[in-house]
């Protein structure tokens, strides 16, 4: 994509404070604008016939409370039979208007619920209380039989599924696209958009599934991508000062390195997109990359992300073209008083794979160490901190939407990483593991001690070696057989 037609931005609310580092998309600005033009909310027409009956009622009531002593009603001239008629007539239709009322109030408050109910395979039932899946059951995915399956089918369990229906009910059943009301209740949405990231299947085997046009699949994936990453992006934060206190804390207590605040890395996902009519080929399709800039903590919690940048850029010049170092360059993020080791102020810092350059903040392997050196025992315990990374890079890549080549606009692209990003770390703060990677796939395979020789010669500060040899001797001396993963995912050593 070309640099002239992108814009860092940030999908931010209209009320909140100005956008951060933290969540920054790479992506064309229509973005943000071409949600706004394809879909809009409409009035239900149930809603404007109880407004309307209501309306009516109240001035039938009305009338009659003006005229007491008249018979509208009647089309004799005799005023006592039309007495009578009126005194036994009245209570009945003030009765029968207030009931209205009535039904017409609660019509207006329970359009919402009713539209729930549209997929509901027993409506003599409706009243009772839903378990988790009840809806989707009637879809054939087996949901409630086997409620494990939500792992399979949403990469989520029960219970985070209904919690996060509840909490995106309100964003997910406001809007339909023009002229084609969905009718569709949000937990439907939700199990179509998610769906569509956890198994990456086509759009034509979701609506097969779900029994819906294959329009409605792309709307519900589209709707669920931008609520989240517009109303809940702040789900990804870098952690206050205080937090980073602890969030240090966290890697010292597992390798003896202190004020480390996170790790940086970097990822690529692969992408196909058509960039047009090409005479000779028709339409030539052509395979990229998007590259997407993470940092984590020690139990894999995205702290930061940058997603759009082409896959081609190294990672050290996405990390000088994001705002993460620019804040930090600038004195905005890491800017606590220095610790000091053996004289040396070390201020806090990030690590990062040999693909970084050194800098004073930010810490990455030794070349070549000696064997049984200060250095080597660095590289270890560094190797043990970058885990956390690599095991959240293998954690979004088993999305399936993110797991295959990506097929569709670079913007949705973008979108499909923010997305599986937030939603990563919407589990583990609910402590549900269903998503978190048990492995490290490839990435295990890494040599921990590479390093491209030409940034150490080129990028090196003499600042940033004189810190990291001090550091380096407050690393532990560690042993393959003393590291471990704890069942929420955060790993564990033991000083030999």
């Amino acid at each position: 994509m070309d640099m002239s037609m992108c814009a860092f931005m940030c999908l931010a609310l209209p009320d909140s404070p100005p956008p951060t580092h933290t969540f920054t998309f790479l992506i064309p600005e229509k973005i943000l604008t071409s949600n706004s033009r394809e879909i809009s909310g409409k009035m239900n027409s149930r809603a404007l016939a109880a407004l309307l009956s209501s309306l009516i009622s109240e001035l039938l009531l009305l009338l009659l409370l003006l005229f007491p002593s008249s018979n509208p009603l009647s089309i004799t001239s005799n005023s006592n039979s039309g007495s009578n008629f009126y005194e036994t007539i009245f209570p009945l239709i003030h009765h029968f208007l207030s009931s209205a009322e009535l039904v017409t109030s609660l019509s207006l408050l329970s359009i919402s619920r009713k539209r729930k109910r549209i997929h509901q395979p027993d409506i003599n039932n409706e009243d009772e209380e839903d378990e988790p899946g009840s809806e989707l059951a009637v879809f054939g995915l087996g949901l409630i039989q086997n409620p494990d399956s939500f792992k399979g089918c949403f990469r989520m369990t029960s219970s985070t599924f209904e919690w996060l229906s509840g909490l995106l009910e309100p964003l997910l059943d406001c809007r339909d696209p023009i002229g084609s009301p969905l009718n569709l209740a949000a937990e439907i949405r939700l199990a179509i958009g998610l769906f569509r990231l956890a198994t990456g299947s086509d759009y034509p085997e979701i609506a097969r599934r779900f029994g819906v046009s294959e329009s409605v699949t792309r709307f519900c994936a589209k709707q669920l991508c931008r609520v989240l990453c517009t109303n809940f992006r702040f789900w990804i934060a870098f952690p206050s000062p205080i937090d980073l206190d602890s969030l240090s804390a966290s890697f010292e207590a597992l390798t003896g390195l202190p004020n480390c605040c996170g790790v940086i890395d970097c990822t690529r996902f692969k992408i196909v997109r058509n960039t047009g009519f090409n005479p000779s080929t028709k339409y030539e399709v052509r395979e990229e990359s998007i590259a997407a800039q993470i940092v984590v903590d020690s139990s894999s919690r995205i702290l930061s992300i940058v997603a759009g940048f082409r896959g081609e850029k190294t990672d050290s010049r996405i990390l000088k073209s994001s705002t993460l170092y620019k804040d930090i360059e600038g004195g905005g993020l890491l800017n606590a008083p220095p610790i000091y080791i053996n004289r040396v102020g070390l201020n806090q810092y990030l690590i990062g794979d040999g693909e970084y350059p050194l800098l004073p903040w930010l810490m990455v392997p030794f070349v070549d160490p000696v064997p049984g050196s200060i250095e080597e025992n660095f590289n270890s315990a560094h190797h043990l901190m970058h885990i956390s990374a690599l095991r959240t890079i293998a954690s979004l890549k088993d999305w399936g939407v993110l797991r295959q080549t990506i097929e569709g606009e670079f913007k949705m692209a973008v979108a499909y990483i923010g997305s599986c990003a937030i939603l990563h770390n919407v589990l583990l703060m609910r402590d549900d593991y269903s998503a978190l990677s048990d492995g490290l796939g490839d990435y295990s395979q890494i040599p921990q001690n590479f390093r491209n020789a030409y940034l150490e010669e080129s990028s090196i500060e003499s600042n940033a070696s004189v810190i990291r040899t001090a550091l380096a001797t407050r690393a532990r001396k560690l042993h393959s057989s003393s590291q471990s993963l704890d069942p929420g995912g955060s790993m564990k050593s033991e000083p030999s």
